[in-house]
C-alpha cells in the first residue's frame, strides 16, 4: 500500500472526473450549514460561508465570472482580514506565491465557515492548510480509487452537491469546510501555488493580487499609522530574469526597485500600502533584451533520481514571434467554422450571410447547425469558391428551428478529432442561445485538451444560460466572447471577430536544440500549433543525460515560423546553468502539470491505461501536482498530532489518529447561470434612453445630447483593462449609436442585405438588374452616362457598389471585409480606371467620395 506523503494541500486544477480534498471540524458534519458570498464580481472572489443554525440560508451574492488567474476573497464583515504575508517570485512568466492570511471572527458568536476559492487551468495550488487555535486541517493527495473509499466514510459530503446546485455562480472551485471558529478566534490560512502570468498587450507580465485578500483601508486608516502598516501587510516581491529586469509599474506605494545582481537580472521590491479605492493589486513586469524568444533553466532536486522530471533540470522557453502588420492575402488563409444554434435560424441569417460574402478567396469553410443532433453542410470543409459560397448560402434559410437539447459537446468532439488542413489555424464561430444541459465540464476539458490547435469566437444571446460557458471557451482559446442582444449587433460583432480572425499569425510552428554533447531534451508541453498576434505560448522541456564537458554550460534554441507563406526563425543562446536557487520547483510544478495532463489523454488498452495509471499517481505523489489520477484526502486534528504526519496511511480511516477526521471538501462544478453584468451602469441606462427617445421621437431635442453623454460615460467610467472585461459583458459598448439597431431607422436594410447577397466571392458585383434597382438607379440612369470603352460593366459595377456601401460606413460597420475583397479585386484589373469610375459612381449616386476609398 503505498504511503500518501508528506501531508500538505495537494489538489488538482479543474478536469474531468477529478474529486478533490474535504476538511471540516468534526467527524461529522452532515448538519453544517454555511451562507455562502460569491466568488466573483468582475474577478474571482473567494467567499467564507458561515452559519447561525444548521441550516444553510441565503447570504449576499453578487453575480460574475471566473477571470483566469486572479483570485479574490471576500467575507462577512465579522471575519475580519486583519493580516497577511506575501512572497512572490516572478521568474519571466512564472509566478510562485506563498501566502498567509489571518482572520479574526468578530461576532460574539461561533461561526460555521467554509473556505472556497475557483481553480485555473494555468495555476497549480500546492499547498493549503488552515489552523484555528489547537485545531489543523490539511489534506494530502491520494490515489484517486483509494480516495473514493475514503469519500464513503466522510460525512457531510451532501452538503458539497448542495451547494453545487444551489449556487447562482458558474465554474470550477475549491470548496472545503473549516469548522467552528469561537467569538474573537483567529483563523490562519496558508495558500501556495504556482501560475503562468498573462501577457500585457504592452508585452509586460501581468501578475495580479485581488484587494479582498489585502487587509481593508478602512481598518488601516482608523486603527494604524503608516509605520504601523508593515505589521499587517508583509508584501514582497522578487523578480529573475535572463534578459534583465527593465522596470515594473504597480498601482500601489512601493519601495523602488532594488537590483541585487550587478547584470540586473534579479530584483526585488516590496508593497507599502494596498491599492487605492478598493482596485486589485497590478503588478506589470517588463524585462529587457529580445522579446519574441527567452529561456530559464530550473535546477534539478538533488533527493530525486536523475532521470525523474524532478531529478533533472526544466528549460522554460516563452516564445512570441514577431508578426508583420500586413501581409500578402495569402497569409490569410485558414479554416473558419461557423456554429449556429438552430433556435436561432431566423435571426442569424444576415450574419451568416455577411460572415461569408466576407471570406477571402483561398480559405476553407464549413456551416454546422446543431440542436438536440449536429449537422455539417459539407463532409468537411471546403475551399472558398464562388460554387461553394453559393451552395452555402442556399443552405442558411434551409436551417430548421430546432427546440430541443443543445449537442454542443457532440460537435466539438467531431470537430476536434479532424484532423487540421494542412496545417491551416482552425476558428470557430459559435452562435449559441440554449444551455448546455449538464456537459459544461466535459466541453471545457474537451476545449482545453486542443486549446492550441483552435481558437474560438463565441457570441451568446443576451441573457442566455450558455454565457459562461461560452465566455469560458472564449478565454481557454485566447479568443473572444461578446454577448448579443440585438440582429444589427450579432453582425456587427461577428464581422469585427473575422476581422481579428483574418489578421496575420504564425504557423508551422517548430524550435531546434543545440544542446552541449551528452545533453539531450524531452519536450514535455510541445510548440501549438498556431500563435496568433498579440499572445504567447510557453514550452517546457526536461534536459537529461550527462554533459561531456562539465563547463560547457551554453545551448541554444532557434524558433522556426511562418506568416503566410514567408518563413522567419529566430536563434537564441542561453546559459544550462540555473537562473536561481529555488528549492520550490515553480517550473517543474508547471511542467509537471501539463505532463498530467498529457498522459490522461493517453492509452487506448485496458493494460496502457493501468500502467499510464501507475506512472501518473507516482508523477503526481512527487510534487504534490493534483492530475486525473489522484485525489484528496483532507482530515482535521489535533496540532499534537502532526507530527504522526507520514504514519497515514490511504487504506482506512480507522488507522488515522483518534482526533483526526474526515472532512468534506472537493473540487466542484458550479452550475449557476446568472451571466455578468455591464460594470457601468450609468453608461447603460443612458444607452437605454437614447434608444427609447430616438424611437418616440428622432428629432427630439435630447436625441442630440444623450449620445454626447453617453459618451462622457463610456470614457469616464471604464479604463482600459475594464472595457477589455466589458466587451464580454451582456451589456456591452455595442450599444453604441453607429451599430445599435436604430440603424435600420437610416438606412434601407434590405437594400444592403441584396447589395450584400450581389457580391461575388472574388469581391466583385456584376452589372445587373437586381443590384442596379438596389443602388436606387434605373437602366436608364446607368445607359445615360458615357464612359471609355476600356470601362467594363463589372468594373463599374464593382466601383457603385462600393461607393454605394462607403455612404453608410458611419451606421453600418460591418462593410468594410466587403469593401476590401473589392478593392483587392480591382487593383488587379489593368483597366481600372480610378478617377473615371469614381466620378462616374458619384454622379450616379449623388455622393461624395474620395478616392482613398480604393485604399491606393
Amino acid at each position: 500500500m503505498r504511503n500518501c506523503g508528506p501531508r500538505e494541500i495537494r489538489w488538482l486544477p479543474w478536469g474531468p472526473s477529478i474529486a478533490i480534498c474535504q476538511l471540516c471540524n468534526s467527524i461529522s458534519v452532515a448538519g453544517l450549514g454555511a451562507q455562502l458570498l460569491t466568488i466573483a464580481s468582475k474577478r474571482l472572489k473567494l467567499k467564507i460561508l458561515y452559519r447561525h443554525s444548521g441550516s444553510l440560508t441565503t447570504a449576499l451574492s453578487s453575480s460574475g465570472l471566473f477571470t483566469r488567474g486572479i483570485w479574490c476573497f471576500s467575507a462577512y464583515p465579522e471575519m475580519e482580514l486583519e493580516s497577511v504575508t506575501v512572497n512572490v517570485i516572478i521568474q519571466d512568466f512564472v509566478a510562485d506565491v506563498v501566502s498567509e492570511l489571518f482572520f479574526r471572527n468578530k461576532q460574539q458568536i461561533s461561526r460555521e465557515i467554509m473556505f472556497i476559492f475557483p481553480v485555473d487551468s494555468d495555476t497549480v495550488v500546492h499547498n493549503f492548510h488552515a489552523t484555528m487555535g489547537d485545531t489543523r486541517v490539511e489534506a494530502m493527495l491520494w490515489d484517486k480509487k483509494e480516495a473514493q473509499q475514503l469519500y464513503k466514510a466522510t460525512p457531510g459530503m451532501e452538503n458539497l452537491r448542495y451547494l453545487q446546485d444551489q449556487w447562482d455562480l458558474w465554474g470550477p472551485v475549491f470548496a472545503c469546510f473549516l469548522g467552528t471558529v469561537p467569538p474573537n478566534r483567529e483563523v490562519a490560512i496558508s495558500l501556495c501555488y504556482v501560475q503562468e502570468l498573462p501577457l500585457h498587450p504592452n508585452g509586460a507580465a501581468k501578475f495580479c493580487w485581488p484587494r479582498n485578500l489585502l487587509p481593508e483601508q478602512k481598518f488601516i486608516r482608523r486603527h494604524l499609522s503608516e509605520e504601523e502598516v508593515s505589521q499587517n501587510l508583509h508584501f514582497r516581491i522578487h523578480l529573475q530574469s535572463s534578459r534583465g529586469v527593465s522596470h515594473i509599474d504597480i498601482n500601489s506605494s512601493c519601495t523602488p526597485l532594488q537590483y541585487t545582481a550587478p547584470d540586473q537580472t534579479s530584483a526585488e521590491v516590496s508593497l507599502k500600502s494596498p491599492p487605492w479605492i478598493s482596485d486589485n493589486l497590478e503588478l506589470l513586469v517588463y524585462y529587457g533584451g529580445p522579446h519574441n524568444l527567452s529561456a530559464m533553466v530550473e535546477s534539478r532536486d538533488p533527493k530525486a533520481a536523475p532521470g525523474s522530471l524532478l531529478g533533472d533540470p526544466v528549460v522554460m522557453v516563452t516564445l512570441k514571434p514577431s508578426i508583420p502588420e500586413v501581409m500578402p492575402s495569402s497569409g490569410h488563409l485558414g479554416e473558419f467554422l461557423f456554429l449556429m444554434d438552430c433556435s436561432l435560424y431566423q435571426d442569424a441569417q444576415n450574419t451568416l450571410l455577411f460572415l461569408l460574402k466576407s471570406l477571402p478567396l483561398g480559405c476553407y469553410f464549413n456551416i454546422y447547425s446543431f440542436g438536440a443532433t449536429f449537422k455539417a453542410f459539407y463532409p468537411q470543409s471546403v475551399e472558398y469558391t464562388q460554387e461553394s459560397m453559393d451552395n452555402a448560402v442556399g443552405y442558411i434559410s434551409s436551417i430548421c428551428p430546432d427546440l430541443g437539447g443543445c449537442d454542443l459537446l457532440g460537435l466539438l468532439r467531431s470537430i476536434y478529432s479532424t484532423p487540421l488542413l494542412r496545417g491551416l489555424p482552425r476558428q470557430l464561430f459559435i452562435f449559441i442561445q440554449r444551455k448546455v444541459s449538464s456537459e459544461e465540464q466535459d466541453i471545457m476539458a474537451e476545449v482545453h485538451r486542443y486549446r492550441d490547435h483552435h481558437r474560438c469566437f463565441c457570441f451568446p444571446i443576451d441573457k442566455c444560460e450558455s454565457f459562461n460557458i461560452s465566455q469560458a471557451i472564449a478565454l481557454e482559446t485566447k479568443g473572444k466572447c461578446v454577448c448579443i442582444h440585438s440582429k444589427m449587433t450579432m453582425t456587427s460583432e461577428a464581422v469585427k471577430c473575422l476581422q481579428q480572425a483574418l489578421q496575420p499569425l504564425a504557423s508551422e510552428i517548430s524550435l531546434q536544440w543545440d544542446l552541449p554533447p551528452g545533453l539531450e531534451v524531452t519536450v514535455i508541453r510541445k510548440a501549438p500549433e498556431m500563435i496568433f498576434q498579440g499572445h504567447q505560448s510557453i514550452i517546457y522541456a526536461q534536459i537529461h543525460g550527462q554533459a561531456q564537458d562539465p563547463e560547457a554550460d551554453v545551448a541554444t534554441v532557434t524558433l522556426q515560423y511562418r506568416v503566410g507563406s514567408q518563413p522567419f526563425h529566430s536563434t537564441l543562446r542561453f546559459s544550462m546553468s540555473p537562473s536561481a536557487d529555488d528549492s520550490r520547483f515553480p517550473v517543474h510544478r508547471i511542467a509537471m502539470m501539463h505532463l498530467l495532463w498529457k498522459l490522461a489523454w493517453q492509452g487506448t488498452s485496458m493494460s496502457e491505461k493501468e500502467d499510464i495509471w501507475h506512472s501518473a499517481v507516482k508523477l503526481s505523489l512527487s510534487l504534490g501536482i493534483p492530475s486525473a489520477f489522484t485525489s484528496v484526502v483532507a482530515v482535521r486534528m489535533e496540532q499534537r498530532d502532526t507530527r504522526h504526519h507520514d504514519s497515514l496511511l490511504p487504506d482506512s480511516s480507522m488507522l488515522f489518529p483518534p482526533s483526526c477526521n474526515l472532512v468534506p471538501c472537493q473540487l466542484l462544478w458550479l452550475c449557476g447561470s446568472r451571466p455578468g453584468w455591464f460594470k457601468s451602469t450609468k453608461f447603460w441606462m443612458i444607452q437605454k434612453c437614447q434608444f427609447c427617445l430616438k424611437m418616440l421621437d428622432p428629432k427630439a431635442p435630447h436625441a442630440e445630447t444623450l449620445p454626447q453623454l453617453s459618451a462622457h460615460c463610456k470614457e469616464q467610467e471604464s479604463s482600459p483593462e475594464e472595457q477589455v472585461m466589458e466587451e464580454a459583458t451582456a451589456f456591452n459598448t455595442s450599444w453604441d449609436w453607429t451599430i445599435s439597431p436604430l440603424s435600420t431607422r437610416l438606412c434601407n436594410f434590405s437594400n444592403i442585405r441584396v447589395v450584400v447577397a450581389l457580391q461575388k466571392a472574388n469581391g466583385s458585383w456584376a452589372l445587373t438588374s437586381a443590384l442596379v434597382s438596389a443602388l436606387g438607379l434605373s437602366k436608364a440612369d446607368i445607359e445615360g452616362r458615357s464612359l471609355s470603352k476600356d470601362v467594363k460593366p463589372v468594373v463599374l459595377a464593382t466601383v457603385l457598389a462600393l461607393v454605394w456601401l462607403h455612404q453608410y460606413k458611419w451606421k453600418v460597420s460591418w462593410s468594410e471585409l466587403l469593401e476590401a475583397k473589392a478593392c483587392r479585386w480591382l487593383w488587379d484589373r489593368a483597366e481600372f480606371n480610378p478617377d473615371e469610375c469614381l466620378e462616374a459612381a458619384n454622379s450616379l449616386l449623388g455622393c461624395i467620395v474620395e478616392p482613398t476609398i480604393f485604399r491606393i
